[in-house]
């Protein structure tokens, strides 16, 4: 068996990496063309059913701990005035790390040589008899009997099990960072506290999460259609800037500081989701996971559903070395499941946060009087 992966996402690397350690072999093939070509995102809350299980199963239980920022749990809500009206210091088992620290323990912990850089792929093609030719950009191809799709939202490798494509979720978020906020922006800082704020109203919020030191990580939530951020020339930082803040005409100058006074441009991360009952018939040779598999609207799963796909599917192909097709099988029976109730939880949290009835609605969530919106 040697494994053939595509995509260096956290899914993919803890894939590789619980071959690793059944001393199965596996190579990862990842667009990007170095660990450090790009920001890897901000924090992630690793959970006590799935992702903290996922990298037990990878060895790394240790090393995740490690990078554990302490106090990051914090919730607090804001109104638009901001005034604070929920706030919540206490941890619930759902640890915070930076993203790009988590990439890199599993980077570290791959043999030299398991992800092969700078390996865009172009197309990939069925051969028969569950084999399959995966062809790269820059004009180099791998056959493969065993293919994984961690290819993230737009998969490749996705078009060998099914013709769903990722619809617009009717919502976008406009990323932005605020640096040495503690010294440079008191106000928001101290609005933003220790862990994350949600400053919410129908249909529209700012979200900020404080990261390492004084740094804090901010999203826009705006829900319009495709065609009005269209309308916005995210290439003119300043113009779009002054744009995105008429939509906040009112709210309290520290919270819409995260806006204007951000140190990065602003970036705009349109959401899509695939449907929720998203599955595929049995196919030899070939499966997905992560986003590739069940992308969904963000809910806190989409980090941990990939890390414990990977360990998942890692285990069922250790536990049945000598059938491939047994293995695939049982890992894509709970797959479909799980994937399926994680995404249905997207949905309504976004009805929770971006609904008529925010910011009441979150609270009643996050102190577990959560209603249907």
């Amino acid at each position: 068996m040697n494994v053939t992966i595509i995509g260096a996402g956290l899914g993919g690397l803890t894939l590789a990496r619980v071959l690793h350690g059944h001393g199965i072999p596996a190579t990862v093939y990842e667009a990007e063309p170095s660990p450090a070509a790009r920001a890897q995102g901000g924090m992630l809350d690793i959970h006590d059913d799935t992702g903290q299980p996922a990298l037990q199963a990878a060895g790394l239980i240790d090393e995740f701990r490690s990078l554990i920022l302490e106090g990051r749990e914090a919730t607090r809500v804001l109104a638009s005035d901001g005034t604070v009206l929920f706030d919540d210091d206490s941890t619930r088992g759902r640890p915070e790390v930076l993203r790009g620290e988590l990439r890199r323990i599993l980077i570290e912990s791959l043999p030299a040589g398991t992800v092969r850089w700078g390996h865009k792929v172009s197309g990939v093609r069925a051969l028969g008899e569950g084999r399959y030719s995966v062809t790269f950009a820059d004009g180099g191809s791998v056959t493969t009997s065993l293919l994984v799709g961690a290819d993230g939202a737009w998969s490749r490798v996705r078009q060998l099990l099914s013709d769903a494509v990722p619809e617009y979720v009717g919502r976008s978020y406009i990323e932005t960072y605020l640096f040495d906020s503690d010294t440079r922006h008191p106000a928001t800082a101290k609005a933003v506290g220790g862990g994350s704020m949600f400053a919410l109203e129908p249909g529209k919020g700012i979200q900020a999460h404080r990261e390492s030191g004084g740094t804090l990580h901010t999203y826009v939530a705006l829900s319009q259609s495709q065609g009005w951020f269209a309308g916005i020339d995210f290439t003119d930082s300043v113009a779009a800037t002054a744009r995105l803040v008429q939509e906040f005409d009112g709210w309290a100058p520290e919270l819409t500081a995260l806006i204007t006074d951000g140190d990065t441009a602003p970036v705009l991360r349109t959401i899509y989701a695939l449907p929720v009952e998203h599955r595929w018939d049995r196919v030899p040779g070939v499966t997905l996971l992560g986003d590739a598999a069940h992308l969904a609207a963000p809910n806190g799963e989409g980090a941990n559903l990939a890390m414990y796909d990977g360990a998942e599917l890692g285990k069922a192909l250790a536990a049945h070395p000598d059938n491939i097709e047994a293995a695939l099988t049982e890992y894509e029976q709970a797959l479909f499941p799980r994937s399926a109730v994680a995404a249905a939880e997207g949905v309504n949290l976004h009805g929770i946060m971006f609904g008529d009835n925010t910011p009441q609605s979150m609270i009643d969530m996050v102190t577990g009087h959560e209603q249907t919106p």
